[in-house]
């Protein structure tokens, strides 16, 4: 069952755009600029308090301990 993390492998900032790319199986980049130009068009406080929402509500995702 695929879950919805924040990546701590694909991060630029907090990880929110890497996690939902990773769940959606989509380039992190698209996920990046859809945010940026969201965030653009309804005036920079929705988009930037609907990113900071999914970070707090996001977990963070599990570390894998098979990297020995």
């Amino acid at each position: 069952m695929k879950r919805l993390y924040r990546s701590s492998k694909d991060r630029r900032i907090l990880g929110v755009c890497g996690g939902l790319a990773e769940y959606f199986e989509v380039d992190p980049t698209l996920v990046r600029l859809g945010v940026a130009v969201i965030t653009l068009f309804t005036g920079f406080v929705p988009g930037i308090v609907l990113y900071i929402l999914a970070a707090v509500l996001m977990p963070e995702e599990p570390q894998t301990r098979s990297e020995s």
